[in-house]
């Protein structure tokens, strides 16, 4: 599978203006392939999030074209926008963000549901999500039932639901034990595998080893990047 999903062109991120402008991205050209996980590592500040937000259309860039299957999110219509976001992109947040007046299935059908499927499409959806994540038994089950590990499978489940192909995820194993935070990342990389493409951010060399490459962000810049069988980089970092 070599097919791009997403793409960065000359990605810019600068906040402010004149001689007190921040640029928390500079330059930043990014490719993920279909059934690729790209992690994504740097220090606090390096500006990890920013990209991520960026790459999900959830933030414009200064400068630069973010191209999500072929369309260029600059061209999109505030509407258009939107629906690409639902039908094509998945985010897993380190807090989970489920809602937690709603039932596990209602958390991973939501989106479909607001994007105008059908219920009992929606809900066969979602039941295969879940199920696919290890939650059968739990579809009837509310967020403040389940154990932190669950909650974060329902989440991943969510950002799967209805196909879609680009998958990122913010820190996603932060607020779970370092056992449940394996499991949840060995689901992502199921995703992946399946056809899907992905962007991890985190700062664990451990998780990043679930990619198929990683990428080293300084200072709002990309300034290395390696395959995965490069033990030798995980352990001591990019090049300086």
């Amino acid at each position: 599978m070599t097919e791009e999903v997403l793409r960065l062109v000359g990605v810019t991120q600068q906040y402010g203006h004149g001689a007190t402008a921040v640029s928390a991205l500079s330059g930043v050209d990014l490719d993920v392939r279909r059934g690729e996980l790209v992690a994504v590592m740097g220090a606090s500040g390096s500006g990890k999030s920013t990209l991520l937000s960026i790459a999900g259309g959830l933030a414009k860039p200064t400068t630069g074209e973010v191209i999500i299957e072929g369309a260029y999110l600059s061209e999109q219509s505030p509407a258009r926008l939107a629906q690409l976001r639902r039908r094509s992109l998945g985010f897993v947040f380190q807090d989970f963000n489920l809602i937690p007046t709603l039932t596990a299935m209602e958390n991973v059908t939501l989106p479909l549901e607001l994007d105008g499927f059908r219920s009992r499409v929606a809900h066969r959806a979602g039941r295969d999500a879940l199920d696919s994540v290890g939650l059968a038994d739990k579809h009837d089950s509310y967020p403040d039932d389940l154990s932190g590990g669950q909650q974060q499978r329902v989440a991943i489940a969510r950002a799967v639901v209805g196909g879609r192909r680009l998958i990122l995820a913010d820190e996603p194993t932060g607020a779970l034990d370092s056992a449940t935070g394996e499991l949840v990342l060995k689901m992502l990389r199921a995703r992946i595998d399946a056809g899907a493409a992905g962007i991890l951010v985190t700062h664990e060399a451990r998780h990043a080893a679930f990619a198929d490459r990683i990428v080293f962000l300084r200072d709002g810049r990309i300034v290395d990047q390696t395959r995965r069988d490069d033990a030798d980089v995980l352990l001591t970092g990019p090049a300086r």
